[in-house]
C-alpha cells in the first residue's frame, strides 16, 4: 500500500502544473493533500476526484485558505473530519480514515510564523491530536499520521539550523512536541529507515532556494511503533515540481 502526502499550496494551482500526470504515474493507493485552498464546488467535476479514486474534502471556512483533501482507491471502514474542537476544525486541517489494520490521519498542522498567538495555537493543536491518538493507542489501534507538520524536528532536517533557532518551524517548543509524539508510541518512518540521509520536502520561493537545495523537511509519516515492521520504504519525491513542497510516499505492507 502506497500512501503519499503533498502540500500542494493550492489545488487549483497545482492542477495547472501537471498534477494529473504526476498522479497517474505515481500510482499511489492513497493521496493526502494539504493546503488545498479550495472547496470542492469550486473545482470542475472532472478534477474533484480521479478515475479509480474516491475523494474526501475538508475545506476551511475561510475562502482560499488551508484545507485538506484525500483521494483513496481503498474503501475505508469509517471516515471523519477534524479533532472535535471548534478552535481547529473551522480551518479544515484534518481528515481521518479507518482501514482494517490502521487509522490514517491526513493533517495540515498550523504554521506559527504569524506571531506568538499562532505558535500557541499550533502547540495546542499538537496536544489535541496527541491526546486523541493516545486514546486510540490505548485501545490497541494502530495509526499513521501523515502531512505537513510545519516543524523540522532535528538539525539534520533543515539547511541552516542555527540561523533558524528562533524561527517558527524550528523553535525548541515546536520540536519538543514532535519528540513527545515519538515518546508516545510513534516512529518517524523516514528518519528510522534513513538516520543520516539529508533530504528536504519544502523550499522557500525566495532566493532560488530549491535549485540550491536550501530547504526543510516538514512533511512526515509518523507510524505507530507496532506498525513499523510493515514499512518498506519512504520516498521523498524531491524531483516533483508544482508546489513549494514535494510529495512524500510511504510504502507499507
Amino acid at each position: 500500500m502506497k500512501i503519499t502526502t503533498w502540500n500542494v499550496n493550492g489545488y487549483r494551482a497545482v492542477l495547472k502544473k501537471g498534477f494529473g500526470d504526476w498522479l497517474r504515474q505515481d500510482d499511489s493507493d492513497v493521496i493526502c493533500l494539504q493546503e488545498v485552498k479550495a472547496r470542492p464546488e469550486q473545482i470542475e467535476e472532472i478534477y474533484r476526484s480521479w478515475d479509480g479514486y474516491t475523494a474526501f474534502w475538508n475545506p476551511a471556512e475561510r475562502p482560499g485558505y488551508s484545507g485538506v483533501a484525500l483521494f483513496t482507491r481503498i474503501p475505508p471502514l469509517e471516515t471523519g473530519y477534524g479533532l472535535d474542537d471548534s478552535r481547529f476544525d473551522s480551518e479544515g486541517r484534518v481528515i481521518w480514515l479507518r482501514f482494517p489494520k490502521f487509522t490514517l490521519f491526513n493533517i495540515y498542522f498550523p504554521n506559527g510564523q504569524r506571531g506568538q498567538e499562532r505558535v500557541e495555537y499550533k502547540l495546542d493543536f499538537y496536544a489535541q491530536l496527541l491526546e486523541l491518538c493516545g486514546g486510540l493507542h490505548n485501545h490497541d489501534q494502530k495509526i499513521i499520521i501523515t502531512g505537513d507538520f510545519n516543524t523540522a524536528h532535528q538539525e539534520i532536517d533543515l539547511t541552516h539550523p542555527k540561523q533558524n533557532s528562533n524561527t517558527s518551524g524550528f523553535l525548541p517548543e515546536e520540536r519538543a512536541w514532535v519528540t513527545r509524539y515519538l515518546e508516545n508510541g510513534f516512529t518517524d518512518a523516514y528518519r528510522k529507515l534513513y538516520p543520516e540521509r539529508i533530504q528536504y520536502t519544502w523550499w522557500t520561493y525566495i532566493s532560488n532556494a530549491r535549485a540550491r537545495n536550501v530547504g526543510w523537511r516538514l512533511d512526515y509519516h509518523l507510524v505507530s511503533n507496532t506498525l513499523m515492521d510493515s514499512v518498506r520504504a519512504v520516498t521523498i519525491q524531491d524531483q516533483v515540481m508544482g508546489s513549494d513542497h514535494c510529495p512524500v510516499t510511504l510504502d507499507i505492507d
